[in-house]
């Protein structure tokens, strides 16, 4: 390590998702925000450049030729999610090749659920558990002799023996955050078009801003790892520190649309109203999208000050058509008499509703599921997703599978696959669920060819484009299925 006089040169990077998998869950790129939030704090410290390997799709030698460039000193990477932890070793894998004397960090959802599993690769020299912002800072401090060790957040090797260190402190005071380091990206490489891969949730239009203006849940969805990541204590930033940031971004880089990425927006009526009312009042209308919307939060009142202020599309999380379901199993406050009227409400002000379900869970029975499928076609939403439960790590689905034995057959422990069903009951099959699913979803969502119109121009596609889509859904899992059925027989 360089000695005190000297600034680290730091890597910050984005593996290439495709390194590990290829799915449509692959076909798409993410702002790295949590790496220039911690670039921004950092910086006074470190010459830092940020390598997002997924976005130029980049091969080994590329990945290895930049690392090189830079002669890292630290080499810190994020990942994502459990299903891209293999990415992340290869990145690690790849930057020793690059940097052999480099200290490699990995951290993100990943490092934080699994970092014992993530310490023992032999490349990796530390796991950060938690938010990384002030921990991968006191790292950097450390590695350049001018401060002790961190008391929490790291895992780490010492001789033979895993040192965990446990989840760093969370960030109460989030305004303190400073902005993101986009200076160190070329930005509109993110938001200058849309995704290939097609979706409701696209942002309206281009460039376009995601926003994030809290962390930690404290509804606890079994199925959730929010809990573990960051936390059951609900944590603002306040109305003004938001609003600073969209103008910012519509100042800086000339934004015209935007994304709120957490789940609890409209958790405080209070805070979220001095939001809609505050881009009102600060010329900061433009279309917005929230893809994580917590039905149960919103009221008329509510709705009148998101569409005032440009909203034009929301994804409420209904999960389950059985209130039983939903109480004793999924753990959501959702009043199932009342998500109707809402969802109506908001349609007939010309905000355009999505709806996701949930399907598949230990204790379910088959007549539930089938009430789920109803509900989700009787609400009558612009569009229903529906996805077969999954279980997560450090989860309480993840704990209810082991305690029911209701894990599929083939299923190995760590081993997350996000797009077919991992649980199977005396009332279900896997490949029940997955075909149950897809034709549904289908049945649902492009019987009405007036809904399949709206649904398309929301994804900004021809009507010819998604029946492509439609048809790539289908035969993926058939696919999937045939595969599995030719690997058992």
């Amino acid at each position: 390590m360089k000695n005190s006089h000297c600034k680290l040169k730091v890597a910050l990077v984005v593996p290439n998702f495709l390194w590990c998998d290829w799915d449509l869950n692959s076909k798409w790129h993410f702002i790295p925000y949590n790496l220039c939030l911690i670039a921004a704090v950092s910086r006074d410290l470190a010459e830092i450049t940020i390598i997002d390997a997924n976005l130029k799709n980049m091969n080994d030698e590329t990945f290895i030729s930049e690392l090189k460039k830079i002669d890292a000193d630290v080499i810190g990477i994020t990942v994502l999610m459990d299903q891209y932890g293999n990415a992340g070793h290869y990145a690690a894998k790849l930057s020793k090749v690059a940097c052999p004397d480099s200290k490699v960090v990995i951290g993100g959802v990943y490092a934080t659920m699994n970092p014992e599993k993530v310490i023992l690769d032999p490349n990796v020299d530390y796991a950060i558990i938690g938010e990384g912002e002030y921990v991968f800072k006191e790292l950097l401090q450390h590695f350049s002799e001018q401060s002790p060790f961190p008391l929490k957040g790291v895992c780490y090797k010492r001789d033979s023996e895993i040192i965990n260190l446990g989840c760093s402190d969370r960030i109460n005071d989030l305004d303190s955050l400073p902005l993101p380091a986009y200076d160190l990206i070329d930005y509109p490489d993110y938001v200058g078009e849309f995704p290939s891969r097609r979706s409701v949730d696209m942002p309206p239009e281009l460039p376009y801003a995601r926003i994030l203006t809290s962390r930690g849940c404290p509804v606890g969805c079994v199925f959730c790892q929010v809990e573990s990541i960051s936390g059951k204590n609900f944590r603002p930033r306040s109305a003004s520190s938001v609003l600073d940031e969209i103008e910012w971004m519509k100042n800086t880089y000339g934004i015209k649309s935007l994304i709120f990425d957490d789940d609890n927006l409209f958790l405080n009526k209070k805070r979220a109203m001095e939001i809609f009312r505050g881009m009102i009042e600060r010329d900061l209308v433009m279309p917005w999208v929230s893809i994580a919307t917590a039905v149960f939060c919103l009221d008329e009142e509510m709705l009148d000050a998101m569409k005032e202020s440009g909203c034009e599309y929301i994804d409420i999380a209904i999960e389950s058509g059985s209130q039983r379901v939903l109480k004793e199993i999924i753990g959501k406050p959702i009043n199932l008499a009342q998500v109707s009227d809402i969802a109506d409400k908001a349609r007939k002000k010309g905000i355009y509703v999505a709806a996701n379900f949930v399907i598949g869970f230990p204790t379910e029975t088959w007549e539930e599921i089938r009430k789920s499928i109803k509900f989700a076609e009787d609400i009558d939403v612009d569009y229903v997703k529906l996805f077969v439960a999954i279980p997560l790590p450090h989860t309480k689905l993840w704990q209810l599978c082991i305690d029911m034995g209701a894990f599929k057959k083939s299923f190995q422990e760590g081993e997350v696959r996000w797009n077919y069903g991992q649980i199977e009951t005396d009332q279900f099959s896997a490949n029940d669920l997955s075909i149950l699913r897809a034709y549904e979803w289908d049945r649902i969502n492009f019987t009405d060819s007036q809904k399949a119109a709206r649904t398309a121009e929301r994804m900004k596609i021809s009507i010819e484009e998604l029946w492509k889509i439609r048809r790539g859904s289908l035969d993926s899992v058939i696919e999937q299925i045939n595969a599995e059925s030719g690997s058992q027989g």
